[in-house]
């Protein structure tokens, strides 16, 4: 058991990290941050539109900044970027400063999730499976070196997976700090 006072979740785009996480917070007591949208609202700009200024060089700069600034805090559920992972630096924090669950998604399950929307840079490509495939061979074990728990929500909704991973969290992670 990894006793920490925030709650981390970590996995591909169209897991279900902010959808499960904003439920989540709510069954726990806890305030939803998503790193993306503090990106977003720090610069200004739209993931996409950092990524077509300044690269994925230049996000990557931000959102290692952002995920540190966030992690100073306690008592909060951080639903994380999909490449927060690539960082060592980025890992050494997220296992430092929470519980981290890795929320699994099937690359059919994330392209059905994924279908309308337009605002991930790294989809913006004919061949969005195969894109999807690649981010998983190079993603997956990174989320598994920082996750103290994996959790699969499969075709569940968010409310219902977010009950599921709440009941599972009562097992495997003691909430430290004031919001404990």
């Amino acid at each position: 058991m990894n006793p920490a006072s925030n709650l981390i979740l970590v996995g591909p785009m169209g897991a279900g990290k902010t959808s499960v996480g904003r439920h989540l917070a709510g069954l726990l007591g806890l305030p939803l941050v998503d790193a993306d949208h503090e990106i977003e609202r720090d610069a200004g700009a739209t993931v996409a539109q950092l990524f077509e200024r300044e690269g994925e060089a230049g996000f990557r700069a931000r959102e290692r900044a952002m995920l540190a600034a966030l992690l100073r805090r306690d008592g909060l559920v951080l639903a994380t970027g999909g490449g927060c992972v690539l960082d060592a630096g980025n890992r050494a924090l997220l296992r430092q400063r929470g519980f981290v669950v890795h929320l699994q998604a099937e690359v059919d399950q994330q392209l059905r999730r994924l279908a309308g929307d337009r605002s991930r840079p790294l989809l913006a490509r004919p061949d969005r499976e195969r894109v999807l495939r690649e981010l998983a061979d190079a993603r997956t074990p990174l989320y598994a070196e920082v996750a103290d728990l994996t959790y699969a929500p499969g075709d569940l909704d968010a409310q219902a997976a977010a009950l599921q991973l709440a009941a599972r969290l009562a097992q495997h992670w003691q909430r430290t700090g004031a919001a404990a």
